[in-house]
């Protein structure tokens, strides 16, 4: 049914009124498209929003039932007519759309369409997106005052959309800020790295709306980036994962600078190396975290397909928020060290007063012990008293080779000692994990065991800790390194998934391998009470 005389005017307020009421800005789209299918009588209309170049960000149809659109599938980039208009942001009016030479036809399913006008809406000059209308009501084509009408609320939707987006950048500013001043008050109370960067994840998943949040470290020689933190959908087939720099999204981030948003990452250009890891997920934005001139890592914000792009207002306070993950991260490390300098202060200091007080006593309890022999005359006394003696001279040995073990770590002589070796693959282990393995070293561990030897140590332990980080998520492991009677032996324990239930053998039979080229042995089992238990043995040459 035709509009009567003075009606266009009349809707044309009214839809202005509404469209100027609302301050979401989804809302506010909403609103614009379904104030012009009213105005200009049309059946169907939508509201494309523009964005890099030629492409639609988002399209918002009205008049299509949802049992339509997913009979249709993928919404419209901005090809076809709908293209033209984006190609050249003017008023378009077609009696037939099949007619038009940049018309594609529609894809099955779609309804028939027939009669089109479009006009762009414009904020601060730029073009914002377009309006499409389609089927006039009643038979026939748009006319001129449809045209003028459709302009008009255009110009007053620009308005509405410049108004929604102000105050849509003041609440994100509000929330921001409340974010900020919550993880400021994390990481002045001193948490652990693990812990402020779990908070940062949450907090930008929950103000910017996304499905996925992960975190990325360089490692390796900054060549690739390890997952050191996921939360979301699939956020398990993300923790741990190692990805190359140079070929992934993250990475491209992290060689920008900058933050880089994507439509579409499960089919981003910018990825070129790796496995396919992004199934399902649509939007998305990379930013990397950085402090000073130093790139620490990077922070990933991820959509489900068919979800909104992330937009620049979204992600213009994402890169000082990823600061404060470097900033954690800085802050972990200092602390770190400054707990490691106490250490090392506190190491020099024990094995100062072992070598000054606890040796020269054993020392001279054992010269006391030889020289008390001459006085005694039964034979099994002699004997405990010489067993005795050489108790205490094997005691002085373990002595001296924990001394050597605590200077070597405070002189910088690590490399050489397989104990501080072992304790540095514990602690750089601490990270993927979650935790500090529990560790317990016994024995002339670094006088008995050769070189060639404690590079396989190191070797087996790295790849066990690695297996239970990755593979068999364990919440506590527990490390024994001991030299005895000719044998070294190495356990690790963890309280993870186990080997028979799920856990993987990755590099098992590499660390089997390096037991028997030593003549050595290894085995693995599942323990009853969960987990598993990984002995890794070696003989030791004779002195």
């Amino acid at each position: 049914m035709r509009q009567g005389p003075g009606e266009p005017a009349h809707l044309l307020l009214e839809a202005v009124l509404s469209v100027g009421r609302e301050l979401d800005l989804p809302q506010v789209l909403r609103r614009i498209v379904e104030a012009a299918v009213v105005v200009v009588d049309a059946e169907y209309g939508a509201l494309g929003v523009v964005s890099e170049g030629t492409r639609l960000s988002q399209f918002l149809p009205v008049g299509v039932s949802a049992e339509q659109q997913d009979a249709i599938g993928r919404l419209p980039a901005g090809h076809g007519i709908l293209g033209e208009l984006i190609r050249h942001p003017r008023p378009l009016r077609l009696p037939e759309l099949s007619e038009h030479p940049s018309s594609y036809g529609f894809p099955p399913h779609h309804p028939p369409m027939h009669s089109f006008l479009g006009v762009p809406i414009r904020v601060r000059d730029e073009v914002f997106g377009n309006l499409y209308l389609t089927e006039k009501r009643g038979g026939g084509g748009f006319d001129a005052e449809d045209e003028t009408v459709l302009s008009t609320l255009a110009v007053a939707a620009g308005v509405a959309i410049e108004n929604a987006r102000l105050y849509e950048e003041a609440r994100y500013r509000q929330r921001w800020l409340a974010a900020h001043s919550e993880i400021i008050a994390v990481l002045l109370a001193g948490s652990d790295e693990m812990r402020a960067l779990r908070l940062i994840v949450d907090r930008a998943l929950e103000i910017l709306t996304a499905d996925l949040g992960v975190v990325a470290v360089p490692e390796q020689g900054e060549k690739t980036l390890q997952v050191a933190l996921a939360s979301g959908v699939d956020a398990e087939a993300h923790r741990g994962l190692f990805l190359p720099r140079q070929g992934s999204f993250m990475g491209a981030a992290l060689d920008a600078k900058e933050p880089l948003i994507s439509l579409d990452v499960e089919h981003d250009p910018r990825i070129t190396a790796g496995p396919p890891r992004w199934m399902g997920l649509g939007p998305a934005v990379a930013v990397p975290m950085i402090t000073g001139e130093r790139a620490r890592g990077v922070l990933l914000l991820a959509r489900l397909r068919q979800s909104a792009p992330f937009t620049e207002l979204e992600t213009d306070s994402l890169l000082t928020f990823a600061g404060q993950a470097a900033l954690a991260m800085e802050l972990a490390d200092q602390r770190q060290d400054t707990e490691q300098l106490a250490l090392l202060k506190d190491r020099d200091r024990i094995a100062r007063d072992l070598h000054d007080l606890a040796i020269q006593r054993l020392f001279a309890t054992g010269m006391t012990l030889q020289s008390a022999m001459r006085f005694v005359d039964h034979p099994e006394a002699s004997e405990r008293l010489l067993r005795a003696v050489d108790d205490l001279d094997e005691t002085i040995k373990i002595i001296r080779s924990t001394i050597f073990g605590l200077r070597a770590h405070t002189s910088g002589r690590a490399g050489h000692g397989l104990r501080v070796r072992t304790v540095t693959a514990v602690e750089q282990a601490a990270r993927p994990l979650g935790f500090t393995p529990s560790l317990h070293m016994e024995g002339l561990i670094d006088t008995d065991v050769p070189a060639e030897i404690a590079d396989h140590v190191v070797a087996v332990l790295g790849e066990a800790l690695s297996n239970a980080a990755r593979h068999a998520h364990a919440t506590a492991v527990e490390i024994s390194l001991i030299v005895r009677g000719g044998t070294l032996s190495l356990s690790v324990t963890d309280n993870g998934v186990g080997i028979a239930r799920g856990g993987r053998r990755s590099g098992l039979s590499n660390l089997a391998k390096r037991a028997e080229s030593l003549d050595g042995e290894m085995t693995v089992e599942a323990l009853d009470r969960g987990g598993t238990r990984l002995v890794w043995r070696a003989p030791l040459p004779s002195s």
